[in-house]
């Protein structure tokens, strides 16, 4: 009985770490999202421990978590998530990476998603050697936002 007592405190608190360690990396997960006196639609993030605005959306209704990148040109999206979200190679091009040029292809997103906001026809990156499972949200989406940053927060709105 004091074994399976040690055994199943030592899962809860392994269960509870995880859940804030997820919390720490992604404070949005739980969005915020507001409506100006315009009735334009606003979305505020919280930057997480990193310095990093994460957020969660979807690439044609695929749900991913996109890591805001002003200094991507475009979406840049991992083979793995393209293939499921049903992007088509466009182009071969290559792409200058933190990890120098790495050959890509162009294409075309039919919807991304994050909150309120909704983009059609977002031009993207899809990246075959880009680990992981986070999606680069980069100029293709943002520069159709207004961007304000203050503090930990930064508040994305449609002009």
């Amino acid at each position: 009985m004091i074994y399976g007592a040690w055994v199943l405190l030592l899962l809860l608190l392994t269960l509870l770490f995880s859940q804030w360690l997820d919390r720490q990396n992604n404070p949005n997960r739980q969005l915020i999202d507001m409506a100006t006196q315009n009735g334009v639609a606003e979305l505020v993030l919280k930057r997480n421990r990193a310095g990093h605005y994460l957020v969660p959306g979807t690439i044609n209704g695929v749900e991913v978590d996109f890591l805001l990148d002003t200094g991507a040109t475009y979406v840049a999206v991992p083979q793995s998530i393209a293939e499921k979200a049903g992007l088509n190679r466009l182009a071969r091009t290559q792409s200058m990476t933190a990890n120098g040029l790495t050959p890509s292809w162009l294409s075309e997103i039919a919807e991304v998603r994050i909150g309120p906001i909704t983009m059609r026809d977002v031009r993207a990156a899809i990246l075959p050697s880009m680990p992981g499972n986070e999606v680069l949200l980069g100029m293709s989406f943002l520069k159709h936002l207004k961007l304000e940053q203050q503090g930990d927060s930064l508040k994305l709105t449609l002009p």
